[in-house]
């Protein structure tokens, strides 16, 4: 029985023997589409060649592309675990054609592999095409021999493939294979479609149309293939079973949950299993490709799936956190195929674990006002969207996973209500999600990267060259002659595009009849746009060019850039191998590196680092450069940011020595990464290195923010200026001022509080036993003050003075504090049960202008807006009193 290894590599292997280019998966995080969450489809990486706005150098490709359906419009949630075929992550087996073959090449292969390498029997298999599609129909009567009722013609969308809302697009023919009349279910098309006994293994797109966001279409220059077969689908199949949870994949993921919440695999919480591999696929790759979970956009999805997945394992009983558990299974199962997963297992085991033990400690007491709120409703009644609502806003609990709890129970959510309740946060996290990462919307920069090439980079060697202006572009269009603000494309530059957190560089550009400031440098599809400034004449298409980085700038960031290699492995030393780079920014002026680690530094790891980083500066060793393939990059120990894409060859950025590192070739390498930013040519040029903040940057997420060279030196200067300043003011020298300061505090102390004595006998009258003698209301006694000259801090003083004055009773204190009113209520501890002080200071605000107020039923405060209406606001409380 082939396993799912063997069988995408079967796929492969078929495809690449006729002369397709086997293409690594992209990431889950989609690179040139901001419509999508998340990859979906085998397509998307190809998105831009169908529409022939980018050419690569194969016209054939084939993949096993791993996708995510869990959010948006391809959204399996709610499916995953109760079906045989519903996941949130699957692999996507796909072959395509870039304007080369068409249909009478795509259904030829697919019947040939299926017939052929996979073995099927062909009066098994029937097909669907489109129902104007004459052409597929024919193929298929001439390359498989089906017979007309074993080819079905579909007239709805079922077999004409959308990505989106627009893209590209065509009709299909989906394949089906049948698992015998002992299975109910009919034909696709048929009323009992729905059934199991004719199931889809693999659908045939024909990539013939574009649709726009009008809604029209237009026909594609080239016609081109994209195919899409479930690896778990199709394995199942081929291993004799009819649910994609039994293949042997799968299997070892169900058993290893089994294993580690100690249950049986096929006992009463087999769904639970089935969700816990399911998700513990998506979660994992999902952070392997830099999601970390977070409260909105995709970090939203990855924690709604991580915290269905737990609730499962808390359903079959774990008291402690198991899905990091079950990662070295995962590893096991797909680390070969997807090496990304060994590479960045420590930080999603540290991630499941610190997410599942946050969860836990909400999971119970959610669970419990679930239940409590399901007593008071009768057997028919929904859950009220407030409830729902609260188990989100509280406790965490996404509405899906509130509705799975349910589903068990026999019950349902009043989605209405709770969609009421949670609009405005919906609208807020719509609203903040940004989309994808590397820019693919402006069309114009791939054509010119198709008619004049990619720039060359001279940078790494140099800050100044010549090169020639192949484009100039103003408010998105091509254009021949420029002045005022233009971008603008040479064959070749020094200027570094901003990537992998090092910002872009600027300088000038100089032609014959002008000269450009240049202020950004960015790139796309492998084009090096210098945003510039014209500052005189004009320039034109085609001149040649002089352009200069601005030395210092880029001097400066090369400093920081250098220093942040440092930073990252002095991390990892102090901290662990878990940490690793979740987003940086190397600028002129400062560097910030943001990190996985899950909780804040001690300010003893805070210095360790600082220091390590700081040794090896002073050590002053070359800083090389290698260029070779990722694999060999990573072999040698070298570090890389997960979810970033690499191309065949990589520059590998090695500095410092140190003793059995284990990294390099001779493994006395300090730091060793992946990079392709620009760096000083020794650490000694970085100069000097000062962390000067460590915080939160998200949940799982820290951040550190540092100067180098100058910059550094420069803050050293201003704080040992003040220092200065704080000695000559306090006359004492620098050992003694913090000695010095909090005598000067303590005595400060001391003074307040004698002045704040002082402030309440002379408003009171000249002490606690001046002022007007308590009142009886309804057998309470009353005192009220009306003060002037004193602050809302002086308040609970005067009241618990005057408390102690009347022994039992109830105290109002209005005071003027300079055009605004403040008020505090205070009764004696025999009363409270009676009269509460809350209730009267929020009398008495409102009297005053004021609204609010709170407190404890012995003491409360509150505020007002003009303070004439004393007067009102003791009559206010009598008033409440003589109520009682």
């Amino acid at each position: 029985m082939p396993s799912l290894n063997d069988i995408r590599s079967t796929f492969l292997d078929f495809f690449e023997r006729n002369g397709h280019t086997v293409v690594d998966s992209s990431p889950l995080v989609p690179r040139n589409d901001p419509t999508l969450m998340f990859t979906n489809s085998g397509m998307v990486q190809f998105k831009n060649c169908f529409t022939g706005v980018e050419k690569r150098d194969y016209v054939r490709a084939t993949t096993a592309q791993k996708c995510v359906r869990a959010g948006g419009k391809h959204n399996d949630l709610d499916n995953v675990g109760y079906t045989a075929r519903h996941h949130t992550f699957f692999e996507m087996l796909g072959n395509f054609s870039f304007g080369d073959y068409f249909k009478d090449g795509a259904i030829p292969f697919a019947w040939e592999l299926l017939t052929k390498d996979f073995g099927i029997p062909k009066d098994k298999l029937l097909v669907t095409v489109y129902h104007t599609d004459d052409e597929a129909a024919e193929i298929w009567k001439k390359v498989a021999g089906l017979p007309d009722e074993r080819i079905i013609r579909i007239p709805t969308s079922d077999n004409f493939w959308q990505m989106g809302p627009t893209g590209p697009c065509g009709p299909c023919t989906e394949i089906f294979f049948d698992h015998g009349d002992h299975i109910w279910g009919g034909p696709p098309g048929s009323p009992e479609e729905d059934g199991d006994r004719f199931i889809e293994i693999w659908n045939l797109v024909f990539m013939q149309n574009e649709q726009f966001e009008d809604g029209s279409m237009r026909a594609l220059d080239m016609q081109s293939i994209d195919t899409g077969m479930g690896l778990e689908r199709i394995g199942a199949l081929l291993q004799g079973k009819h649910d994609n949870y039994d293949t042997d994949l799968m299997r070892n993921l169900i058993e290893a949950s089994a294993h580690a919440t100690s249950s049986e695999p096929d006992g009463p919480g087999n769904v639970h299993h089935r969700v816990i591999a399911d998700h513990l696929r998506s979660t994992s790759f999902l952070i392997a490709d830099g999601v970390m979970p977070s409260a909105d956009g995709r970090g939203y999805v990855l924690r709604r799936i991580m915290r269905r997945a737990m609730r499962h394992a808390h359903l079959l009983g774990a008291k402690d956190p198991v899905m990091h558990r079950l990662v070295p299974a995962l590893v096991r199962e797909m680390g070969a195929a997807y090496p990304e997963l060994g590479r960045a297992q420590a930080l999603i085991e540290e991630t499941l674990l610190g997410e599942e033990t946050r969860f836990k400690t909400t999971l119970d007491r959610g669970l419990k006002l679930l239940d409590e709120a399901l007593t008071d409703l009768p057997e028919d009644g929904k859950l009220p969207g407030e409830t729902a609502f609260k188990l989100y806003d509280t406790y965490g609990f996404p509405l899906d996973l509130t509705q799975d709890a349910l589903r068990e129970k026999g019950r349902e959510v009043d989605t209405e209500g709770f969609d009421t309740a949670m609009e405005e946060q919906k609208a807020k996290a719509r609203a903040s999600w940004a989309g994808t990462g590397e820019a693919a919307n402006a069309a114009i920069w791939f054509d010119i990267a198709e008619k004049v090439g990619a720039t060359e980079f001279l940078g790494y060697d140099t800050e100044e060259a010549e090169g020639q202006i192949v484009a100039l572009v103003a408010e998105g269009a091509a254009i021949e002659t420029a002045r005022g603000e233009v971008q603008i494309v040479t064959n070749q530059t020094p200027f570094y595009a901003e990537s992998g957190g090092q910002v872009g560089d600027s300088g000038w550009i100089v032609t014959e009849t002008g000269r450009a400031q240049v202020t950004d440098t960015k790139k796309v599809a492998g084009v090096f746009i210098h945003f510039a400034k014209i500052t005189e004449g004009e320039i034109a298409k085609g001149q040649g060019a002089r352009l200069e980085v601005d030395h210092a700038r880029r001097g400066s960031i090369r400093a920081n850039h250098s220093a942040t290699h440092l930073l990252h492995e002095a991390l990892r030393r102090t901290l662990g191998e878990h940490v690793a780079q979740r987003g940086s920014l190397n600028a002129d002026d400062r560097l910030r590196f943001d990190f996985s680690h899950n909780k804040a530094l001690s300010e003893d790891e805070i210095r360790r680092i600082e220091r390590e980083v700081n040794e090896f500066i002073r050590q002053n060793t070359p800083v090389e450069t290698r260029i070779m393939t990722p694999d060999d990059a990573r072999e040698l120990g070298a570090q890389a940011l997960f979810g970033e894409k690499y191309g065949d060859e990589v520059r590998v950025v090695a500095m410092g020595e140190m003793a059995n590192s284990g990294k390099g070739t001779q493994g006395n390498v300090y730091s060793l990464e992946l990079c392709g930013g620009t760096h000083v040519k020794r650490t000694g040029d970085i100069g000097t290195f000062l962390l000067t903040s460590e915080s939160a940057s998200s949940a799982g997420v820290r951040r550190i923010e540092a100067l180098t060279g100058e910059a550094a030196l420069a803050e050293l200067r201003r704080r040992d200026a003040l220092m200065g300043e704080v000695e000559g003011l306090l006359k004492t020298a620098e050992q003694d001022v913090l000695d010095r300061l909090q005598a000067i505090l303590d005595e400060r102390k001391q003074l307040a509080n004698e002045v704040a004595q002082l402030r309440r006998e002379l408003a009171m009258g000249g002490g606690a036993s001046g002022g007007p003698e308590a009142q009886d209301i309804n057998g309470l006694k009353f005192l009220p003050q009306v003060l002037s000259g004193v602050t809302g801090k002086d308040l609970p003083g005067i009241v618990d003075e005057l408390k102690d004055k009347i022994g039992s009773g109830v105290i109002l204190v209005v005071a003027d504090t300079g055009g605004k009113a403040a008020v505090a209520a205070g009764v004696t501890k025999d009363l409270t049960e009676r009269v509460s002080a809350v209730d009267l200071v929020k009398a008495a605000a409102q009297a005053l202008g004021g609204k609010g107020g709170g407190g404890r039923p012995d003491m409360a405060q509150a505020g007002g807006a003009d303070p004439s209406k004393a007067d009102d606001a003791v009559a206010a409380v009598k008033s409440q009193l003589e109520a009682l």
